[in-house]
């Protein structure tokens, strides 16, 4: 597998290896100890699937207590992936990157703890799986406020987003708990 450090260096664009031939593909989607060697030691405690119809934005979301780092990657279809850096130690607090995560690129994105997740459908559907690196947690989570104008996210909207009233009620970057 490739690994690239992306804008945020603790994010991580993974390029597995996928094996093609005349009836279809195969590929690994999680081997511990290839990850662990490449370092990514995040102790997997949960796997989340999210299907989802064109034009969904869901997020940004993360929990202020028992963070999750997530290993996310499309099984069907294509979505606009979105991490922001909510530490406040790091040099890139308060930046974001998102990326093109398909059934076709195979691209997995690595998100360490302490960042805001989010993405929007591409496709007509769109099938995501993640790996968490600790568990949900409804009365630690909270929701950045997916339009926010500090953070500044470049969604590549081709339509009005279909969001949740629980996502339009995202708060701001300036009033959302971060971490230390």
């Amino acid at each position: 597998m490739k690994i690239q450090t992306t804008e945020i260096p603790d994010v991580l664009l993974i390029e597995p290896r996928v094996f093609h031939d005349e009836r279809g593909f195969f590929k690994e989607t999680y081997e511990k100890n290839r990850y662990t060697g490449e370092g990514i030691d995040a102790e997997f405690v949960q796997d989340n699937f999210s299907r989802s119809k064109k034009g969904t934005l869901r997020g940004l979301h993360y929990q202020i207590e028992h963070p999750q780092g997530k290993l996310v990657q499309v099984m069907r279809g294509s979505v606009f992936d979105v991490a922001v850096d909510l530490r406040k130690s790091s040099p890139s607090f308060g930046q974001w990157c998102g990326y093109e995560l398909s059934d076709e690129n195979h691209l997995q994105l690595f998100i360490p703890p302490g960042f805001a997740h989010g993405f929007y459908v591409l496709s007509e559907t769109a099938d995501l799986f993640y790996k968490c690196s600790d568990f949900y947690f409804p009365e630690h989570e909270r929701t950045l406020i997916y339009n926010d104008a500090l953070t500044g996210i470049d969604w590549p909207f081709d339509t009005t987003p279909i969001i949740s009233e629980k996502d339009m009620a995202g708060l701001p970057f300036d009033k959302i708990e971060c971490f230390d």
